[in-house]
């Protein structure tokens, strides 16, 4: 990308919004406030981590996590009440965004790839899991949420360990 296409993108403020939303997202997802997290997120939002890190059909491929509103919730249910054995004890986590580009602009949406680098600290381990990201933006009534978060792993194809936090 050259920069001037780049410093184009970024003068856009409906570009901006979005990124402080994605670190908006990091932080509340680091903080385990999982109720904020939700607030998010459109009614038809999805969240996303796909096994295959080429795949765009979703509903046609397997998946870690492939949530509507309804599943999304349930997995906050399931992480805030204690019943879950991966989410007790949960890890500390801190994560990083960055590497944002534009991949579509429409009259009301922004959608975002970057790169996610997650770490994680429980029971005396420390994990590391890099992502790409793609966040599609909607500007709504009441403000920009996300409406559809994908997150492919570096390491989807093998295996991956029950984190107890929300990628």
């Amino acid at each position: 990308m050259s920069t001037d296409l780049m410093t184009a993108q970024l003068s856009d403020t409906r570009v901006l919004q979005a990124i402080e939303l994605v670190w908006q997202e990091a932080a509340l997802l680091d903080a385990k406030d999982y109720q904020s997290w939700d607030a998010l997120w459109t009614d038809s939002g999805r969240y996303i981590i796909p096994i295959d890190p080429e795949t765009d059909d979703f509903d046609g491929s397997l998946n870690m996590v492939n949530d509507d509103t309804r599943m999304r919730r349930m997995r906050i249910e399931r992480l805030t009440s204690g019943y879950s054995m991966s989410a007790l004890a949960a890890a500390r986590t801190v994560r990083t965004l960055s590497r944002f580009t534009v991949e579509e602009r429409t009259d009301d949406s922004v959608t975002l790839r970057s790169a996610q680098i997650l770490v994680g600290f429980k029971r005396d381990e420390q994990q590391t899991l890099a992502a790409d990201v793609t966040h599609r933006i909607r500007y709504t009534e009441s403000g920009p949420r996300l409406d559809l978060k994908v997150i492919r792993l570096v390491n989807s194809q093998g295996a991956v360990n029950a984190s107890g936090y929300l990628l």
